[in-house]
């Protein structure tokens, strides 16, 4: 088989592996970002004069234009193949970096991290298009060990990325948390530029003109509805009126998606793959808990047990350990269902220990609590990935794989809402047992709506065998 990369021809018969670097870097800065971050919004705060309320802004931000930018840049991505996107969404973060270091006050800055949701929603729609085409090519169903390493790496640096930020801030200041993009946006575009394919494949007869293709009202529609949704998600009582434009909004999509021809989402077929849908709703319930413990743990170990954030993100290592090696030790394993199983109650379980924990406890529960969390973190962004791999229609990959970062960073804004509402001006204990209660009636839902899925069974279990000829052609 031939293969144009980088306006070569290169001969391969397995995945390429040149492409892993780049696919990599792009799918962690979102990640990176969302977890330095977790240590810095205390410092923040005080540099400005601004309460976790207002802080909280610079979470959702992020979340709000990712979560608009994913499926729509991997509608993109489907379309024109992934270099340019990869390439304009990475020098966009770049310019973020600067933007945010050198932000003169709040605004400023939470206008940085609307440009980096945007700058960073390129990487993994790419990567999952780019694991796609491979087993497509190779006629390999499914790449396992590269579906691992690429969850592995995004889990590992959104669980590291706390310890990094800590670092950083004790280093530059919070300031040096975003300096932090431009080096990486300019390593991403040297790999961008030299490992991916120089063009996309070769199109369809239907899909000879792609930008015919692109359903702007659509998509328009959508991003309408989703920034009204949240916009209420981040103030439920100052924004009354949010939910019924949102109705409205997504009313007029779901009409114009069922009408059109080339649908920016096709309703139709989204409806009938059920499976699809509870793994996104799976991974809207994992995420809240997720992100509730990566911003609502992570703040009440600065205010209400006093740490610095340097001593904040040290203490989250064990769980970047943990998370490591039971991702590593079970990516090969097909069983998507008993990662879910398992991650479901890890997160149970972690959220009762949370329960435990006073203003002046000993050490070992803070250790405790880290190290059952790393158990889930390592299981479920794993399993979730996987099952959209196999549940997807491989012709809308890139879209599909954004919608369920969608759905993720939809549960990481109602963490970051619920963490903001319930800590008021200061990160307490109180609050934090609040908030745990929370995560805990979410973990249990995630668990049932896991136990109740049948499809799941047997779910991943042909991993590595060769693709079916429909598939390698691009049909479903």
């Amino acid at each position: 088989m031939r293969q144009v990369l980088s306006g070569r021809v290169k001969k391969s018969d397995g995945f390429d592996r040149r492409l892993l670097a780049p696919m990599m870097l792009g799918s962690v800065l979102n990640p990176v970002n969302s977890s330095v971050l977790s240590v810095s919004l205390v410092p923040i705060g005080a540099a400005f004069g601004a309460p976790p309320a207002q802080t909280a802004w610079l979470v959702s931000a992020l979340y709000l234009a990712t979560s608009i930018g994913q499926p729509v840049v991997g509608r993109l991505i489907d379309l024109f193949g992934p270099r340019r996107l990869f390439l304009v969404g990475t020098a966009l973060t770049g310019v973020a970096g600067v933007v945010g270091m050198l932000a003169p006050n709040l605004g400023v800055l939470i206008t940085a991290r609307v440009l980096l949701g945007f700058g960073t929603c390129s990487g993994y729609p790419a990567a999952m298009y780019l694991i796609r085409s491979e087993a497509r090519r190779t006629g390999q169903e499914s790449p396992a060990g590269v579906l691992t390493a690429l969850a592995v790496t995004t889990q590992t640096v959104a669980v590291i990325g706390p310890s990094l930020g800590g670092l950083l801030i004790g280093v530059g200041g919070w300031r040096a948390t975003l300096a932090v993009n431009i080096p990486l946006a300019l390593i991403g575009l040297y790999l961008g530029a030299r490992r991916l394919p120089a063009t996309p494949p070769a199109p369809r007869a239907e899909d000879r003109h792609p930008l015919a293709a692109l359903d702007l009202p659509g998509m328009g529609l959508f991003a309408a509805a989703l920034v009204c949704l949240l916009l209420f998600l981040m103030e439920p009582a100052a924004h009354w009126y949010l939910p019924v434009l949102t109705v409205v909004a997504g009313a007029a999509f779901t009409r114009r998606e069922l009408r059109t021809v080339r649908p920016f989402i096709d309703l139709r077929v989204l409806s009938g793959n059920l499976p699809l849908l509870a793994t996104y709703a799976r991974s809207l319930l994992a995420y809240i808990v997720s992100y509730g413990f990566l911003y609502g743990y992570t703040q009440w170990l600065e205010e209400g047990r006093g740490l610095s954030a340097s001593q904040a993100g040290l203490l989250q290592l064990p769980l970047f350990m943990t998370a490591l090696a039971v991702s590593t030790l079970t990516g090969r394993r097909p069983a998507i269902r008993a990662k879910l199983l398992v991650g479901s109650a890890g997160q149970l379980a972690a959220c009762a220990l949370l329960l435990t924990l006073t203003d002046a406890g000993p050490i070992w529960k803070l250790l405790a609590v880290v190290l059952v969390l790393g158990v889930p973190q390592g299981l479920n962004s794993l399993a979730l990935q996987n099952s959209v791999f196999h549940q997807a229609d491989p012709e809308r990959m890139g879209s599909s794989a954004g919608l369920l970062r969608t759905f993720g960073y939809l549960g990481a804004i109602v963490s970051s809402a619920a963490s903001g509402a319930l800590f008021g001006q200061r990160a307490d204990t109180g609050g934090l047992h609040h908030l745990t209660w929370l995560m805990l009636a979410v973990s249990a839902l995630f668990l049932a709506v896991t136990v109740a899925d049948r499809s799941l069974r047997g779910l991943g279990a042909g991993q590595g065998q060769p693709v079916p000829e429909r598939t390698r052609e691009g049909r479903t």
